[in-house]
């Protein structure tokens, strides 16, 4: 069977047995702060699992894509090394939401796995749980009971909590679970080794083909387990190991799941796969890091420096190191493989064939940066090995016509041969260079990396990180744990409500308490539009609390407050801030105007690819590929102003059925999750139509005017656009036009005021010029006065003064012009430029040899007098400090640093 045969044939089983297919949730996850990625099928049914969402199919069953990259669940380092780990991976699933339980989920996968895939049973080994005596957890003698039905009891392993208790994190749904294992070894070496021996013992023959998990409990903060409102099954089957195991590979990667991929690889660096255990290493992570890359990124996440931008462009530099350091790739060649994947996945995951252009510019861009980064890693690396070998051989009293490479210098010096590991951390957190590639390159070098002082550096980083972003969540405490909550904020901007349930939070040291309320007007944030503030008034409304935010959380609404109010149980009136509200509104009804506009002006290809809507401004990134022109920026606000002085009113549909919505030719957003009905905003049908769930002003003229402040690059294909509109907007020409008056004010009242400006410019030029002439004529002058100042101490002539000079760059050529008039030369300058102090230490190079002197030693000692710091080359090097008052202890103190 092909990968999509095995692939249908499991979604097709579990229809057959009354399961309704949901699609794959965006591997990117938007409304929960405990994940940034969808990182097992369960994710996208948390909610449900919790009781927190109306459950419509009680049955579902799904291919989920899943990222696992950071956190609890961190399989990265493993991904190539070994055949069966990946960072993106298709989880197969079945779930039950208070449906079948045990018997039914056993049952089915036994027969799915023999009957079906046709898996020869005496290969198929599988485990339950042993029970906790701590945890207060008995065996799971139901699940036992029902194995022994289809398999020999010597067949049946009992597992420890690590194996066979399935846990989210360190709260949330939880349960004992079942495993099934294959032994994929060949007959001779089952005979030899029971394979019951080898279960969960990391043979990479001997592997877990499928989980069926058992949520029956929630795990609060204090470690103890409570029953969750209703028992689920969550089951869950590696795709990539099934087919494996049905083509009858001994790994993963020899699977047509990654097959395609590797052998492009392997043609275009002329490497056979298969060959050389290092370069297959490198293919594997290629083959695999790309699928994570490229579904990241159509699922709206580009690469950047925080979060989970950083997570995909740090797999990504993963794999461009491989192919740089092990299949001599120099040139980009990963975003290459796009295509590849995109025409593999058509008809399984589209956002990636739809969007396959995007993608792969992406990429390149990416690879392009990373590759210069490499570049300037390596020069660094190359330059400090350098200096430290010279300075090792002077210390060492080894003449310099000596090479550094020869053996005998080596055996003098291979134990002072030690790459520090704070330069190495240096390379890797601030120059992006990867440690291994450090240790690469050193060991070519024969040098040793200090990586126990790289990992001391690496654990201060982590430990900062986790100090900042620390936050301690308590449990929820329930009030009216009855009631159901209500989201009334489309219509009603306050609004009679109860408290069902609150908890604690304590981030960076402060704390804060999160309410779920019975019925609320505050919109969550989300489509990027921020949450909503406001107040939670007591029914009285003598007292109230503020609420400073408002987010989503596993589809619940979470308001944000500093206090509780003092009576939990009572009524309340929740009421949002209307002004702030209106303005968010204006915003986000611009970013559909302007989506709209974008894609008039410049073509069908434009997509959203991210946005932010506050009351302040609106951000929408989209993907393009070049800066827009003055003109068509014009075209484009043009083109929305005249929408908003249509007065186009806002058509709203609740609850349209998701194909229909489609079918109708509506706007939809790659990255998204949307349900089986969705809500569709229209201004005017034949301008704009999307699904969202954002709020919007009931006509268009609301807005009252937009204005463009900014068009900027966001990334490779991606464009920015920061507007305004209302009141800002209004603010905002009103602020230009008084610039404009008081700059005719300052001109005159010239009319003309670009001539008159260029006509200022250019005398600007003009007088800057003169000035120039004029201080280096004052430079020229002065050398000849200040070796004057000569002295000769231990046989070096030494200059120590102060000179007067109106910038640095005079300084510089000054003392270069010095040097070229004396030999043996030792040059301190001070100098007080803008009322700082600075120090400009100039040397001979003949000197650096014969006395050792080095003019960045130098300057950094004379420094200390000014409170201040400096460097530089070894015959040139500058400093500037906080005190100027020791400007006169650094001229007397230049001889004490001559040696004899």
């Amino acid at each position: 069977m092909t990968a999509k045969e095995i692939r249908q044939a499991y979604l097709k089983f579990f229809e057959s047995k009354q399961h309704h297919i949901v699609p794959s949730a965006p591997i990117v996850v938007k409304n929960d702060p405990t994940l940034m990625f969808t990182n097992a099928g369960m994710n996208q049914f948390k909610d449900l699992f919790l009781g927190e969402a109306p459950i419509k199919y009680p049955r579902v069953t799904d291919t989920q894509r899943c990222l696992r990259v950071s956190g609890k669940h961190n399989d990265l380092e493993e991904v190539g090394i070994d055949t069966y780990h990946h960072t993106m991976f298709e989880m197969l699933g079945n779930w039950s939401f208070g449906d079948y339980f045990k018997k039914e989920a056993i049952s089915w996968s036994w027969e799915l796995l023999t009957e079906v895939y046709k898996i020869p049973k005496d290969k198929l080994y599988v485990s339950i749980f042993e029970g906790d005596e701590k945890e207060g957890l008995p065996r799971d003698t139901e699940a036992y009971e029902l194995w022994k039905q289809f398999v020999p009891e010597d067949r049946i392993i009992l597992g420890n909590k690590k194996d066979n208790f399935w846990e989210m994190g360190d709260m949330g749904p939880c349960g004992p679970c079942s495993e099934i294992h294959v032994d994929c070894r060949s007959a001779e070496e089952r005979e030899a080794v029971s394979g019951k021996d080898l279960v969960n013992a990391d043979h990479p023959q001997v592997i877990e083909i499928w989980n069926n998990v058992f949520m029956q409990f929630n795990r609060l903060k204090d470690g103890s387990l409570q029953p969750l409102p209703a028992q689920h099954v969550d089951t869950g089957m590696g795709f990539e190991r099934l087919v494996r195991v049905l083509q009858e590979k001994s790994s993963n990667y020899d699977t047509d799941v990654f097959q395609p991929m590797i052998q492009v690889i392997a043609k275009h660096s002329g490497v056979e796969y298969g060959k050389e255990e290092k370069t297959d290493i490198a293919m594997r992570v290629m083959a695999d890091h790309i699928r994570a890359i490229s579904f990241v990124i159509a699922d709206g996440q580009l690469p950047s420096n925080n979060k989970a931008g950083y997570v995909i462009r740090r797999i990504l530099r993963r794999a461009v190191r491989y192919a740089y350091t092990f299949l001599n790739l120099k040139e980009p060649f990963l975003n290459q493989l796009v295509p590849v994947l995109a025409e593999q996945f058509k008809g399984v995951f589209d956002e990636l064939y739809l969007q396959q252009d995007f993608v792969q510019k992406v990429v390149l861009e990416e690879e392009v940066s990373f590759l210069r980064t490499l570049a300037t890693g390596i020069q660094r690396f190359e330059n400090f090995t350098k200096k430290q070998g010279e300075l090792l051989m002077s210390e060492n009293a080894i003449e310099s016509e000596k090479s550094f490479d020869d053996n005998w210098v080596y055996s003098i010096l291979k134990d002072q041969m030690v790459i520090p590991g704070e330069f190495a951390f240096e390379l890797n957190d601030t120059y992006g260079f990867p440690i291994d590639l450090t240790e690469l390159m050193a060991r070519e070098k024969r040098w040793l990396v200090d990586m126990e002082g790289y990992n001391k550096a690496l654990t201060l980083q982590k430990e900062r990180s986790r100090a900042a972003t620390a936050v301690d969540t308590g449990d929820w405490i329930m009030v009216n744990a009855d009631l159901e909550t209500d989201f009334v904020g489309y219509d009603d901007f306050e609004v009679e409500t109860k408290i069902i349930k609150y908890r604690k939070v304590n981030a960076k040291g402060k704390d804060q308490y999160q309410i779920v309320l019975s019925k609320t007007p505050f919109y969550a944030e989300s489509g990027g539009q921020v949450g909503d503030t406001g107040r939670l008034e007591d029914h009285s409304r003598l007292f109230f609390v503020e609420v400073t935010d408002t987010k989503k959380e596993n589809g619940v609404i979470v308001h944000y407050t500093d206090t509780l109010p003092e009576d939990l149980d009572g009524l309340f009136w929740a009421v949002i801030d209307e002004d702030k509200r209106l303005l968010s509104q204006d915003n986000h009804t611009a970013t559909h105007l302007l989506h709209a506009a974008l894609k008039k002006v410049l073509g069908s290809h434009v997509n959203q690819k991210g946005s932010l809507v506050n009351p302040d401004y609106l951000r929408f990134d989209f993907s393009h590929f070049a800066k827009i022109s003055e003109e068509d920026l014009a075209q484009i606000e043009h083109l929305v102003n005249q929408k908003i002085r249509e007065n186009i009113p806002l058509k709203e549909q609740r609850d349209v059925p998701y194909d229909q919505a489609i079918s109708s030719g509506v706007t939809a957003l790659f990255g998204e999750k949307y349900g089986d009905f969705v809500r569709v905003i229209t201004f005017d049908d034949h301008y704009s139509k999307e699904l969202c769930g954002g709020t919007h002003v009931k006509a268009t003229g609301q807005i009252g005017y937009f204005k463009i402040i900014s068009e900027s690059a966001v990334a490779a294909g991606v464009r920015r656009i920061e507007a305004i509109t209302a009141d800002k907007a209004e603010a905002f020409i009103l602020e230009q036009n008084r610039e404009l008056n008081e700059l005719r004010a300052l001109l005159k009242g010239n009319k003309d005021l670009k001539a008159a400006v260029s006509s200022l410019l250019e005398e600007n030029a003009k007088l800057k010029k003169e000035a120039e002439k004029a201080v280096g004529e004052q430079s020229a002058n002065l050398k000849h006065e200040i070796v004057h100042h000569l002295k000769t101490i231990h046989g070096v002539n030494v200059i120590a003064t102060h000179v007067d000079l109106p910038n640095a760059d005079a300084v510089k050529n000054l003392a270069f012009s010095v040097k070229d008039l004396v030999d043996d030369l030792l040059l301190v300058f001070t100098t007080l430029i803008d009322d700082k102090p600075g120090i400009t230490v100039m040397l001979s190079e003949n000197l650096i040899k014969s006395k050792g002197l080095n003019a960045s030693n130098i300057v950094r000692e004379l420094a200390k007098d000014i409170q201040g710091g400096g460097g530089g080359q070894p015959f040139y090097a500058t400093a500037g400090g906080k005190n100027k008052n020791g400007l006169a202890a650094v001229l007397t103190k230049v001889e004490a640093l001559i040696p004899a």
